[in-house]
Parts: C-alpha cells; sequence; structure tokens
C-alpha cells in the first residue's frame, strides 16, 4: 500500500538521522570519560579508542531503542501536524490500522536490539574487563611512562622518571611515594636500573636519598645512599573472580539463576521488551493537536523514556538484594506497561473519553401544569 510504503521511508529517514546523532553525542561522552579513566591508570591509554568502542557497542541496543521511539512519535506527530493523519482516519480506519506498517518496519530493529542485549553486551563487557585486568597485572615499572607520575597496581606508591625503565638503557631523575605499612617514604635518585635476582625484579638506584617518616608522627628520618635494590613485584589479578555478572554469556545466567544473574538477565531481556512496549507507547502520545504543535509531545516521549528504563535499571538492583522476584518484576513493569499502553490505544482507537465512560446523570424534568 501506497500510504504503508510512505509511512515506513518517513520512519527509516527519522530514524537513520536520530540513530547518527545519538551515537555521536554517546561516543563524544564515553571518549571523555575513557579518558578519564585511562588518566588515572584504570586502563591503558594505548587501548582507548578500543575500550570506547566497546563501550559504545554495549550501550546499542539502549540507542536504538531511543532512536526508535523517537522516530515513531516525531513521524506521526508530523502527520497529525500537517492533518495527514486526519485523511487516513476519515477514510474508516483507525490509529489500530497503524501498527501493521510500524512493525513491519520496527522488526529488525527489534530482533537486533534483542540480538545486541543477548550476545553483544556481556561479549563486550567481557573485553573491557579483560582489557583492564591485563594493564592491572603489568609490572609496576612497565606501566611508568616517562614524564608522567604513574600509581602503582596496588595504589601504595607512585613512580616518576625521566626515561622509561622498560628498556635497556639507565634511568634518570628517578622519584618513588610509597605508603605501606604505616610509613611513608619519599625515595629520589639520579640513576636507576632494573636488575634481575633470583628470578625475582629489582631497580637499583644509585646516587639518591630517602626520606622515611611514620604515619602521624612529626619525626623524618633522612639517609642518602649511593646504591639502594628496591623490589618490584607484580601484581597478580584472578581475572575470573574479577569478571562481573553482566560480563557473564547469557546461558549462565539461565543455568545458574541466582539472585544477581537473575537481575541482570531481567536487565537483558528488559531492553527487548522495552523496545516493543516503547513502538506501541510511541503510537499512542503521538497524537497532538495542529495548532499547538509538537514540542510538548517529544518532551513527554523523552521523560517516558527515561522514567522506563530508569525503572529497569532500579529492578536490577531490586531482583539481586532480594526484594523482589524475576517473573514478578517483568509482569510488573514490562507486562504492565504494555497493558497500559493497549488500553490507552484502545481508548484512541474509538475515541473515548472520561465524559463517554462516565454513566450520565439523568436531567430532572418538570411536570408541565
Amino acid at each position: 500500500m501506497l500510504f504503508h510504503s510512505s509511512i515506513r521511508t518517513e520512519l527509516a529517514r527519522s530514524f537513520g538521522v536520530t540513530l547518527v546523532v545519538l551515537v555521536t553525542v554517546v561516543m563524544t561522552m564515553m571518549l571523555i570519560r575513557t579518558l578519564g579513566q585511562a588518566a588515572v591508570g584504570t586502563f591503558d591509554p594505548a587501548d582507548v579508542m578500543l575500550v570506547m568502542g566497546y563501550t559504545v557497542l554495549g550501550h546499542l541496543p539502549s540507542i536504538l531503542t531511543m532512536s526508535l521511539f523517537i522516530a515513531v512519535v516525531g513521524t506521526l506527530s508530523r502527520m497529525y501536524r500537517d492533518s495527514e493523519m486526519v485523511i487516513w482516519l476519515a477514510s474508516g480506519r483507525g490509529l489500530t490500522s497503524l501498527l501493521g506498517p510500524l512493525l513491519r518496519f520496527a522488526w529488525p530493529i527489534l530482533v537486533g536490539v534483542l540480538a545486541l542485549s543477548v550476545l553483544a553486551w556481556p561479549w563486550s563487557q567481557q573485553r573491557i574487563v579483560e582489557l583492564r585486568n591485563h594493564y592491572e597485572t603489568r609490572g609496576d615499572l612497565d606501566r611508568v611512562q616517562p614524564g608522567f607520575f604513574q600509581a602503582s597496581a596496588a595504589g601504595t606508591r607512585v613512580f616518576f622518571v625521566e626515561k622509561d625503565l622498560s628498556g635497556s638503557g639507565e634511568a634518570k631523575n628517578v622519584f618513588i611515594a610509597t605508603q605501606e605499612d604505616g610509613k611513608e617514604t619519599v625515595t629520589s635518585a639520579r640513576k636507576g636500573r632494573i636488575e634481575h635476582r633470583l628470578g625475582e625484579r629489582f631497580l637499583l638506584l644509585e646516587q639518591g636519598q630517602r626520606l622515611e617518616r611514620e604515619v602521624g608522627k612529626a619525626e623524618i628520618k633522612l639517609s642518602e645512599f649511593e646504591s639502594y635494590a628496591l623490589k618490584i613485584g607484580n601484581a597478580e589479578i584472578n581475572l575470573q573472580s574479577a569478571s562481573p555478572e553482566r560480563s557473564r554469556n547469557t546461558l549462565a545466567l539461565i543455568t545458574e539463576p541466582t539472585v544477581t544473574n537473575l537481575g541482570e538477565l531481567s536487565w537483558r531481556l528488559g531492553l527487548a521488551l522495552a523496545a516493543v512496549n516503547l513502538v506501541v507507547i510511541g503510537l499512542v502520545i503521538s497524537h497532538v493537536n495542529p495548532r499547538v504543535g509538537r514540542s510538548g509531545n517529544l518532551m513527554f516521549a523523552l521523560f517516558a523514556f527515561v522514567i522506563y528504563f530508569n525503572l529497569t535499571s532500579v529492578g536490577v538492583n531490586w531482583i539481586s538484594s532480594g526484594r523482589v522476584s524475576f517473573g514478578a518484576f517483568m509482569l510488573s513493569l514490562h507486562g504492565g506497561t504494555l497493558a497500559c499502553g493497549v488500553f490507552w490505544l484502545f481508548v484512541r482507537h474509538n475515541q473515548l473519553s472520561w465524559r463517554t465512560l462516565l454513566p450520565r446523570r439523568p436531567h430532572a424534568t418538570r411536570a408541565a401544569s
């Protein structure tokens, strides 16, 4: 049908523009966030773009859902504003007839949201955890960059050198600040190099001084040395224990139905269910008065999307803490939202109002004299 094809064409155009804008905004925000994490030593600065890509991939289901919702509301609101919807309704077709073209356009996006939330989301989170753990398990000296203050993996030491200690040459102007066992020490040396002794790594400093102070005391001990060896251990982190529930695959969450796993499962399945419900809600709330404009509908759509997804996030915490069961939450939130949307669509389709739903009071008649 020509009318259906024109609606799908406009929906595709609006969806594409919205998707590009949202992806650009999210990529900018994730880039700033990832750069901040790399600055404090969470990620390797060389992996910033890779981490940002994985992060955007994990948020792609939410981006696709929001783009679809905005496209539906914006397109149908434009049709109301330009009186195109009046022609459609005057031809004897109601709002429910629009569900067909909307779902025919949206079903590939809905399938993509489900696939991304079930498969791509845990995979991207697992890759991010692996990159973080791989960087944290590197040796303290391997993480040092010349000209920058760098904290150790345990956070108890701060290093500064003018030359990379991982190379074969010597380092100059080495600075090390530590806080361990209730003592604060500041060690500086003109030269430094790495030596291997009995299978362990040591930083051998030459021509320097060491400042030592116990925490809570004002006494300071200052000593100078010609040669000083400092043991540099490698941090070891159990990658399996460091992996959170969000990085586990969906099949593992289903086979091990703990409260934390069910909480994460509610988020992944909730993204797909929310996308379906928002298509129905978008059809209902797109009604607009041509004399008023459609800005009010877009604002309401934005608030509805934010509230819906915030409730989905809150449900993860409620299920993980045992406050509500998985089935009760999914049925109450997503099932209740779908029921409200269908009822609202029924009211709009039949052009019902509170005046028609409420019983009318009979008017008192006066008997003719």
